[in-house]
């Protein structure tokens, strides 16, 4: 592996199988698989997803409930490079309860998400859905339809894209070999939720370069009616934008055994002068 960089800003330029190394008991430094689309010295706001999960997933754990909602808001500039996770308990419960991850880097917040945990109980009698499952993703072929999107963190991803794609709306899966933190063995749910931002750029209504749109999320929402496994996330997105500046991608979510649950990014949409 080569060097990591000494600046404290800075995203690790060493090459690894993971997203994060570990710098303390709640500081972390990100490498150049965590690295951004927009901005190469920003994090992709997917990993950044992910490590905010292991955080909270770590965070009183209880075996008796899951996370069923997930919303993260984005207060700024998600640097690469040294950062903080800071987590509590907002709403304590028996049966229910609200727990919160913070990221700060360079002094400020940066990212905000809040988790409700819900008590689990066999509801297999009455257990159904209304959206429908998709081809798998091993019967699908490789996707480069994500080719125009720079950044380490496609660079880190393998894709699988499903027949009838287009502009705004297509099924798109994807998976990683990546650990989230360095030395850690990785959840699936933590795993899953790394991608799920990845859910504005599988079908752009607007090819992103010089000359054309920009359109990043400023928040993301995940809701689960099931707990997600494996390594596989599947991603049924369809992207729509006002016409005065704002959008939204939409995406129902899936793992091998069906759709798990649901997410909404609202977008903020400019447009991007011209080399």
């Amino acid at each position: 592996m080569t060097q990591a960089t000494t600046e404290s800003n800075t995203p690790e330029l060493a090459v690894g199988d993971f997203y994060y190394r570990p710098t303390g008991e709640n500081t972390y430094r990100s490498t150049v698989h965590a690295q951004g689309a927009w901005n190469e010295h920003e994090q992709h706001m997917a990993p950044a997803t992910g490590i905010l999960v292991h955080a909270m997933e770590k965070f009183q754990p209880r075996a008796d409930m899951r996370m069923a909602r997930i919303s993260l808001d984005i207060h700024g500039i998600i640097h690469g490079g040294e950062f903080e996770v800071r987590t509590r308990m907002i709403r304590p419960g028996k049966t229910i309860e609200l727990i919160e991850g913070e990221m700060v880097s360079q002094g400020r917040t940066c990212i905000v998400a809040r988790g409700w945990r819900l008590k689990t109980l066999d509801s297999t009698a009455v257990a159904a859905s209304e959206d429908e499952p998709v081809v798998h993703p091993e019967e699908l072929v490789t996707f480069d339809g994500m080719t125009p999107w720079p950044g380490g963190y496609i660079r880190g991803l393998e894709f699988r894209g499903a027949d009838g794609h287009r502009p705004g709306k297509g099924v798109v899966w994807m998976r990683n070999d990546f650990e989230m933190v360095e030395g850690t063995e990785t959840s699936d749910l933590v795993r899953l939720m790394g991608m799920v931002d990845t859910a504005n750029g599988v079908a752009p209504r607007v090819a992103p370069g010089p000359g054309s749109w920009m359109f990043p999320n400023v928040d993301l929402q995940i809701h689960m009616h099931r707990a997600p496994e494996g390594q596989w996330l599947g991603i049924e997105a369809q992207q729509t934008y006002g016409a005065d500046g704002i959008g939204l991608t939409s995406a129902v979510l899936h793992d091998l055994h069906g759709p798990f649950g649901r997410s909404e990014q609202i977008l903020t949409v400019r447009p991007l002068p011209a080399m």
